[in-house]
């Protein structure tokens, strides 16, 4: 009796300790994609795209999407924020505007609706896809809405019946959020870098006044 509850330990041990060594490869594995993948959007990110990690952090990524030409959302940098599931490429990454975009699939929480995004029968999601296909998805998506499958009804409501009104709203939205905002953010980045140089200058001067002043105290 004593030895079969030492052989049942045991098994339980081995088993325990496989579990873990595969779990551990499993994520050894994940990193070792993203890391890639995320290399391969650095040197080759396609067209209008960008996409980097926060931080340290590899499962919290950040992109941006340029608005394609002759699309209402021109001129417009549109940013996403991407989550990665344990499981990937198991299970398609998490993705979601930041940026307000006026769009039949796309609700007013930057939730997408996309096959791309969504597992087994009801999507399209398998482990030979990657974050730059998705995005170039995406990307597409804003370029060539889907108004029978919308997260947004009215809005594909006015994209199938009245799609010049639909345009202008978009375009709205468009100058509102991804384009003033950016120009915003660029102007303010601007003005904080010319308070440093004018901060470093007045020091630099301060110093080099203290210093003529104590050559004259010398002298």
């Amino acid at each position: 009796m004593v030895v079969l509850v030492y052989l049942l330990l045991k098994c339980k041990t081995s088993l325990w300790i496989y579990d873990h060594q595969l779990a551990t490869c499993k994520k050894m594995q994940r990193i070792s994609r993203l890391k890639r993948e995320l290399q391969m959007l650095g040197t080759e990110p396609p067209a209008g795209i960008t996409c980097w990690q926060t931080e340290d952090n590899m499962n919290e990524l950040r992109a941006q999407i340029v608005g394609g030409s002759g699309t209402p959302y021109e001129g417009g940098i549109f940013s996403l924020e991407i989550k990665i599931p344990e499981r990937y490429p198991f299970e398609p990454p998490n993705m979601r505007f930041l940026t307000p975009i006026y769009h039949p699939n796309i609700d007013n929480c930057g939730r997408i609706c996309h096959d791309a995004l969504k597992l087994p029968p009801k999507g399209a999601w398998k482990p030979s896809l990657n974050i730059s296909a998705v995005l170039t998805s995406i990307q597409l998506l804003m370029a060539e809405p889907n108004p029978d499958d919308p997260l947004m009804a009215d809005i594909s409501s006015e994209f199938k019946y009245n799609k010049l009104l639909f345009s202008e709203k978009a375009k709205k939205w468009t100058h509102e959020h991804a384009i003033q905002k950016n120009k915003s953010t660029l102007e303010t980045n601007e003005n904080a870098q010319d308070q440093k140089t004018s901060h470093r200058k007045r020091e630099a001067f301060s110093a080099h006044n203290t210093e003529d002043a104590a050559k004259k105290t010398r002298l």
